[in-house]
């Protein structure tokens, strides 16, 4: 009998696995694993090989994220960064001491700051003058959906009370018209655009950057969710590729290729031969990203009825559907056809059901072709809704940090959504009782990309740490081992990495030891625990000081 490379011994080892969901021993020869079970796995052990005790521990498949920026978010960690705080005066401190930092720079710019630090979600561009008044400033929010900038930014890009809205942004304005500082959606682009561009070394130093942090938090692969130029945001494939051809790439990773959502199916050739391209080592490209609306802090997600105002009376506004829908329909037709994923940023209402009506015009075209599409964040799903998903085989994609009380939730969306639109809200049990298929991600940069902290919410409904004793909609809780599912098998069903995602025979060695047993710790303490060691296809990626 061959001897093991590597063996864990007297577990718990959750194998993710429905016919043996615990074991105590596990075996990996090469890059797969070649046992499970108890002390006969033992016998594998030889002269050669690497024995770990996982005694007070728990070996994990790998976590694999759904949704995530990781070039983006590994560059702006070498930017002005406003994360981990919401006081405007910190974020000027910081403002401030990157600029005195960095007086070579002919930009400043960083990412980070959060609506609720602000009187309606929206600081001012003199705010910023009062510490950098002679450079520009252009700092991106948490979401990714708005930017602030400070006069001379604005000025730069030649921005009046005259210019008008773009048809998938809004400037924001003070009372005679002027900018007032924020951009919404595709009106970043109008000084995004002159923002030096991050060059080839940074965005490859950039994605380096996040896979340590990521595998550091037991991540082992993930799906980039835009690969393409977005909103002055240059376009992370030529990190991906290169990393991957001189082997830096350790991550498993699949590639969403942008759609460029002021086009239409002329660039469907483009994305053929963008996918043939992107392939290298663990780096593919195979789904194509649709951001079908905004968000709702800023009402642009894609309501069937009108945001309320302050007074909680209906608007006009029920937000913005990027791609027409009847468009939408004949584009992931086509997509399916040719085998593409289909990757939805659907986050009201009425974008996932213009996504799921797409879905289902593709499923009538041309029946069932196994692509696996998904529908990333679905904040507001109609109760009508919930049942499509699983006849359609639309993956429901959770970004379970969100799904928590907190002051962006409760002051700049839910008196916005009013009080029934509000229980709508992330109905992740709701999705799973009806039979839908769940995967996980974090959308990192724009929130933490630790696996751990979304269990935690996922589970409790709250956020790690919390002092508010109030559960946010308690019904949709989900129990750890499906929790733990869709952010393990369900991504990496989502990733197409079949032989991942649990821990069974003939499958990759993509691996996690926890500090402790998740499933004997208090559901309240999920967050507390601490990732170890990650391994992939049997190598050891991370561990921990």
């Amino acid at each position: 009998m061959s001897k093991a490379d590597l063996v864990f011994t007297n577990g718990p080892v959750h194998t993710g696995d429905p016919a043996r969901t615990r074991a105590s021993s596990l075996a990996v020869t090469g890059e797969r694993i070649t046992a499970v079970g108890h002390d006969e796995v033992r016998e594998l052990v030889g002269p050669g090989t690497e024995v770990v005790d996982l005694t007070g521990k728990l070996l994990i498949p790998g976590f694999q994220d759904a949704h995530v920026h990781a070039v983006y978010g590994g560059t702006e960690l070498a930017e002005c960064d406003l994360t981990g705080t919401t006081g405007a005066g910190e974020y000027l401190r910081r403002i401030r001491e990157y600029a005195d930092a960095h007086r070579e720079r002919e930009w400043i710019t960083g990412s980070g700051w959060s609506m609720e630090s602000f009187e309606g979600g929206l600081p001012t561009r003199q705010l910023l003058d009062s510490v950098v008044p002679d450079r520009p400033v252009y700092l991106l929010n948490r979401d990714h959906h708005g930017a602030w900038a400070n006069t001379r930014a604005l000025e730069l890009a030649g921005l009046t009370r005259d210019t008008p809205d773009p048809a998938d942004g809004r400037i924001e304005r003070e009372p005679d018209g002027t900018p007032s500082g924020v951009l919404q959606e595709g009106a970043t682009k109008l000084v995004a655009r002159l923002v030096p561009p991050v060059t080839a070394a940074d965005r490859l130093a950039g994605l380096l950057r996040a896979q340590r942090l990521l595998h550091s938090l037991g991540i082992t692969g993930w799906q980039d969710a835009i690969l393409g130029e977005f909103n002055g945001q240059p376009d992370p494939s030529d990190a991906y590729l290169a990393a991957a051809r001189d082997g830096s790439l350790t991550a498993r990773v699949t590639g969403a290729l942008w759609w460029d959502r002021e086009r239409g199916a002329e660039q469907i050739p483009e994305l053929l031969a963008r996918r043939k391209e992107l392939q290298a080592g663990r780096f593919r490209a195979g789904s194509v990203k649709i951001m079908q609306d905004g968000i709702a802090e800023n009402f642009t997600a894609a309501m069937t009825a009108p945001y309320l105002d302050g007074c909680g009376c209906a608007t006009t506004n029920t937000g913005l559907s990027f791609v027409d829908p009847d468009a939408l329909k004949q584009h992931v037709t086509a997509l399916d056809a040719l085998d593409f994923q289909v990757h939805f940023h659907a986050l009201g209402d009425r974008a996932v059901r213009e996504a799921l009506d797409a879905l289902e015009a593709a499923l009538t075209t041309n029946g069932h072709r196994g692509n696996r599409h998904h529908l990333a964040h679905l904040q507001v799903v109609h109760p009508q809704d919930i049942t499509r998903f699983a006849p359609l085989g639309a993956i429901a994609n959770l970004q379970p940090l969100w799904a928590a009380h907190e002051p962006q939730m409760d002051e700049l969306t839910i008196p916005f959504l009013g009080p029934q639109r509000a229980t709508w809200q992330y109905p992740f049990a709701d999705l799973l009782r009806a039979g839908a298929t769940l995967a996980a991600g974090s959308d990192w940069p724009v929130s933490s990309p630790d696996p751990l902290a979304g269990l935690h919410v996922a589970v409790n409904r709250q956020e790690p740490g919390t002092t508010d004793d109030r559960v946010f909609l308690p019904e949709q809780r989900l129990d750890l081992t499906t929790a733990l599912t869709a952010y393990t098998a369900g991504s990496a069903h989502v990733n197409g990495h079949d032989d991942a995602g649990s821990l069974r025979t003939g499958h990759l060695a993509d691996l996690v030891v926890l500090d402790r047993d998740l499933f004997t710790a208090p559901t309240d303490e999920i967050a507390h625990a601490r990732v170890e060691r990650t391994y992939i296809g049997g190598r050891l990626v991370h561990a921990a000081d």
